[in-house]
């Protein structure tokens, strides 16, 4: 899929890392977002790598919580590629886990900035791109999370962004009918990252028990994106949940 041009955030490590390099590897030329410049170029220089000779990536070092870094994050895509075919809205933190009443307010305040106020501040400056467009439209995909769906113990500040992605998602894939702006979200569970190097250890299930969960691949996570992103604009994926199959979700708590 030649000439296609893709913002990814929270580009410099997991998730994210691993969607930049299934894009590259597929021909889309990238636009790498995240707070720490040296984990982005290290992702650019692993995506070029990937392209085997190809444009690379533009590293844009951005604060997704800073309204005014995001203006310049697409700004400088309209200025180097001069259209938006894909964000793929990944920036996101789990924050501390403590029992609710422990939860300060700053914690809380962290948590939503990022995955909830940044994700909207991101998904409005690749809607104003999209719309703008000649021709117009593109694909938003949300990272979600299995907590979108159900939570894990001490997580009230992380699952309550995750549920209110889904209802960005919902209002983007409305919103964006009119102007050929499709939006799906993707719901990932136990991907190996750093994020979820717990996992292996053991984390707090239910029932107050600490025990170790199975994790996947995250390329695996990595294609599901892609065949997402890649789909005609008059077909979208609105929901995917991709996870390591005995994780406990299915029944969980």
């Amino acid at each position: 899929m030649p000439d296609q041009i893709a913002v990814v955030t929270g580009a410099g490590t997991g998730v994210g890392r691993a969607v930049a390099l299934e894009l590259a590897a597929a021909g889309w030329q990238l636009v790498l977002a995240g707070r720490r410049n040296e984990p982005l170029l290290e992702t650019a220089a692993l995506a070029a790598a990937a392209l085997a000779g190809g444009p690379g990536a533009v590293v844009v070092p951005t604060d997704v919580t800073d309204p005014a870094a995001v203006d310049a994050l697409f700004a400088e895509t309209a200025e180097r590629f001069g259209r938006l075919d894909l964000l793929f809205n990944n920036a996101g933190t789990f924050g501390v886990s403590v029992p609710v009443e422990e939860l300060s307010y700053e914690a809380w305040r962290s948590v939503v900035d990022l995955n909830l106020t940044g994700a909207f501040l991101c998904a409005q400056g690749a809607f104003r791109q999209m719309k703008a467009q000649r021709p117009q439209g593109g694909r938003i995909i949300n990272n979600g999370s299995i907590s979108a769906h159900v939570p894990r113990p001490n997580s009230i500040a992380y699952t309550a962004t995750k549920h209110a992605v889904t209802g960005l998602t919902k209002s983007l894939s409305l919103d964006g009918r009119p102007y050929r702006i499709a939006c799906g979200q993707i719901d990932i569970g136990n991907a190996a990252t750093d994020m979820t190097a717990a996992m292996s250890t053991g984390v707090t299930q239910a029932d107050g028990r600490v025990a170790a969960e199975p994790t996947m691949d995250v390329a695996d996570v990595a294609r599901t994106v892609r065949h997402m992103a890649e789909l005609p604009l008059e077909a979208n994926v609105q929901f995917a949940t991709v996870l390591a199959t005995a994780m406990p979700y299915i029944g969980r708590g």
